[in-house]
């Protein structure tokens, strides 16, 4: 597909109280049935961002993940978000990327937010991942992965082509930073040469956090596509189109003299 639809639902979350957000979520999602590819929801859209990681736990088997499953099925769209996935040892805070057709792709968020705690609670995630989608080769991402340009990277491969075309982030992302949240978000996009769909939530949270949301599309140029005020809820549908990201490359190509390198992921 030369182009792909791409709505970001952005609003409050039921606090650990999966059933609640994926009934919402699916109300949401059937409306959009025919109008859109791919819906991309905040991370751990069915419970909040929490370090009670038991209590919120999802597993292979879990009603989430059917929930998504039969959601893209019934509406034909690809749904896009994260959830606290129990491991044999711990817990991760995995993305899920479900397609209508029943294919699935998890990636495991890298960067645990330490200021948070998070880094003792979950286990880190030992790759990146990029995968296809309607034409389309999409990066996913979780929150705070978006502050390591290395990892993101959009690498040259074959012949001159770029490992990439979009960058999926999704967050829970405090108010505070929102600052950050949003340049980041612009300078993946520039330095990438892709577009970014970022996804955030609104709202306070069980911890007394509060989310004012600034979920965007940014485009190859690191303009905005979709960029609704703070602190709204919303359900926000645009089409981007390759063809263009592509001509922009070709008339702008910085990925031609970028620093070749390879990336090594650790953890102690």
């Amino acid at each position: 597909m030369n182009e792909l639809r791409i709505s970001l639902i952005q609003t409050e979350l039921h606090w650990h109280n999966a059933p609640a957000n994926c009934e919402m979520f699916g109300e949401k999602i059937h409306a959009l049935t025919g109008k859109t590819d791919l819906v991309v929801l905040p991370e751990v859209f069915s419970s909040g961002f929490t370090n009670d990681a038991e209590s919120a736990s999802e597993n292979d088997s879990a009603a989430t993940l059917e929930w998504m499953h039969a959601s893209a099925a019934s509406s034909g769209i690809a749904i896009c978000g994260s959830v606290v996935h129990r491991l044999e040892q711990g817990y991760s805070n995995r993305l899920y990327f479900v397609c209508p057709d029943g294919t699935a792709h998890h990636y495991d968020k890298v960067h645990l937010f330490r200021m948070a705690g998070e880094h003792k609670k979950y286990v880190p995630g030992n790759e990146r991942l990029v995968i296809e989608y309607a034409g389309w080769k999409i990066l996913l991402t979780v929150c705070y992965d978006l502050r390591f340009p290395v990892f993101m990277r959009n690498r040259v491969i074959g012949n001159h082509e770029l490992e990439y075309d979009l960058i999926v982030c999704v967050a829970n992302w405090p108010s505070p930073r929102t600052n950050a949240w949003r340049t980041l978000l612009q300078a993946r996009a520039m330095e990438n040469l892709c577009f970014v769909a970022g996804v955030n939530r609104i709202g306070k949270d069980g911890n007394d956090l509060e989310y004012s949301g600034d979920s965007m599309l940014v485009d190859f140029k690191g303009e905005h596509v979709i960029d609704y005020p703070a602190n709204q809820a919303f359900v926000a549908t645009e089409t981007i189109s390759k063809q263009k990201l592509n001509t922009f490359r070709e008339k702008f190509p910085a990925h031609l003299d970028a620093d070749n390198f390879s990336i090594a992921l650790k953890r102690d």
